[in-house]
């Protein structure tokens, strides 16, 4: 199910357009992580190919004239694929590919090659081909007339369907199942996520750029094992520890999938499901490369990601990884973002004086309440002594007074019984 064959190191060359709003600069750095994205995937940058022009265009993204001009840098080069840095359009590819006379891709068929590679688990499989599918349904095209005979074969529609529509039908059939799929799977994270709001556990995912360094922190605070390599997206399937913070309290941490910028629309679609333990987290611990190019850019893309999914009103704590590799650096991020803790995962430096930050922005989030529950909803006091920390109880009459810690979503549950 990949879009880039490694049978052999592919010869690749980078296409990039500077265009309003975006500088010579952007587009640059952005060509430089599309370089790293295309090592990920198995090939090497072999060429770089910049355009300067107003509007992208319609026929072939960048002309015709710098099209010839493609054409003669990939043959002088004997580049295998041109990858565009931005999304190319059906028709766009079609026209390069004949122009070329090779393979024309783009930054979202490489992202989505990554994680063809990279997903292990029956979901995470799953998520990836329904992506891969979504992305290829409007770009599968016949080959000639080879794919364009009549059939009329047992399975088919009948007379007159063309192989073509048969490939399509039978992708869309794929697609439903696996959507299909999915929803069960989905189903089951979301018993196993009440299952642990039941248990009164409070929750933290690690979210941020791919290749921040959010695996390489779970594995310093617990024994979760996630693979670390100094790649992107080398870790797709999510992996939720155990984690007890310096006061005492447990709390379970999640390692989530890295984001980066222009994160295709079918990953977030398909990923959504996984994504729903940020969503539902208590505490977003966001890690930034503080050794990054452009950091600043790198958290705005990961903010720009998490608002998509609806996220973007959890609860942030910024913390700056990586100080040992760029410590001057990382040490203005921080003062640019309110302090935000600054450490390095890979040397354990500042990782108890981050989890102390944790465990004061989680209690900063609950607050104590009074509830009045009938002496009769025993049942309801006792979900009050799981969901938060009963810190007063007293019998009055045929009501019970509780005061308890709750956060947002505790005294939401319980809001019936929650006094003004």
């Amino acid at each position: 199910m990949t879009l880039i064959d490694r049978r052999l190191r592919e010869k690749i060359v980078l296409v990039g357009v500077v265009s309003w709003p975006r500088t010579a600069e952007e587009v640059e750095a952005s060509l430089d992580e599309l370089a790293l994205l295309v090592d990920t995937a198995g090939a090497d940058e072999v060429a770089r190919v910049l355009q300067r022009r107003e509007a992208p265009d319609p026929a072939t993204y960048i002309g015709r004239g710098k099209a010839e001009e493609l054409r003669q840098v990939s043959e002088s080069v004997d580049a295998d694929t041109v990858v565009f840095d931005e999304e190319l359009s059906p028709a766009q590819q079609r026209n390069l590919e004949r122009m070329l006379g090779r393979t024309a891709i783009d930054r979202t068929a490489v992202i989505l090659d990554i994680f063809a590679q990279n997903a292990h688990t029956e979901e995470g499989r799953a998520q990836v081909e329904l992506a891969l599918l979504q992305y290829r349904l409007p770009r599968l095209r016949g080959k000639g007339l080879a794919l364009s005979q009549q059939a009329g074969r047992i399975g088919t529609r009948g007379p007159g369907e063309t192989k073509l529509e048969e490939d399509r039908r039978r992708i869309m059939r794929r697609i439903r199942k696996l959507e299909e799929e999915l929803r069960g799977l989905e189903a089951t994270r979301a018993t196993q996520q009440r299952s642990r709001r039941r248990g009164a556990l409070r929750t933290v995912s690690l979210v941020g750029y791919t290749n921040a360094g959010k695996s390489t922190l779970l594995n310093r605070l617990t024994d979760a094992g996630v693979l670390v390599e100094n790649r992107l997206f080398s870790t797709l399937d999510p992996r939720t520890r155990r984690l007890e913070l310096p006061g005492g309290e447990l709390i379970l941490m999640t390692d989530t999938v890295g984001f980066v910028r222009k994160l295709p629309h079918q990953l977030v679609d398909a990923f959504h499901a996984t994504l729903d333990v940020v969503i539902s987290a208590d505490l977003l611990l966001h890690v930034v490369d503080g050794s990054a190019r452009d950091p600043a850019g790198q958290i705005d893309a990961v903010r720009a990601v998490l608002a998509e999914i609806g996220a973007s009103d959890v609860p942030e704590l910024l913390a700056i990884n990586k100080a040992d590799l760029a410590p001057d650096q990382a040490a203005k991020l921080s003062a640019a973002h309110e302090g935000a803790p600054v450490l390095s995962a890979a040397t354990g430096g500042q990782v108890p004086e981050l989890m102390r930050r944790v465990a004061d922005r989680l209690r900063a989030s609950d607050r104590v309440v009074e509830l009045a529950v009938p002496v009769a909803r025993g049942d309801v006091v006792a979900a009050i002594h799981r969901e938060g920390e009963v810190v007063g109880e007293r019998y009055e009459g045929e009501t019970v007074r509780v005061q308890a810690r709750l956060d947002e979503r505790g005294t939401w549950r319980f809001s019936e019984y929650v006094l003004p």
